[in-house]
């Protein structure tokens, strides 16, 4: 049975320092579509799997994101709370001070 690794709840102040760097808007706004692999979103955003690995860790550290392990990969998805806060609000971000908006932002 794979393994996932759950990280705690959603917080704004947290999500904001996180989502501070454009390799990781860009992140969240690929897996919004569903979860992926490391190597898959390496390719997609043509981004190093070092690099890549780096910004999934501040991501996962910050509660954005779920990790489960099958085999040798790493299956990054949106964590719960995050998903639904996204749904609710048409993929954007409202944290009060400021809004991400992930159906706008560049490839």
């Amino acid at each position: 049975m794979p393994s996932r690794t759950v990280t705690r709840s959603f917080d704004c102040l947290t999500a904001m320092r996180a989502l501070g760097e454009p390799t990781r808007l860009r992140l969240v706004r690929h897996l919004i579509s569903g979860p992926k692999a490391v190597t898959e979103l390496c390719e997609t955003l043509q981004v190093t799997p070092y690099n890549v690995s780096k910004h999934l860790r501040v991501l996962k550290e910050a509660g954005l994101l779920e990790v489960e392990k099958q085999g040798q990969q790493r299956i990054y998805a949106l964590a719960e709370a995050f998903s639904e806060k996204l749904a609710r609000n048409a993929n954007t971000l409202d944290l009060g001070c400021c809004q991400f908006h992930f159906d706008k932002l560049p490839e």
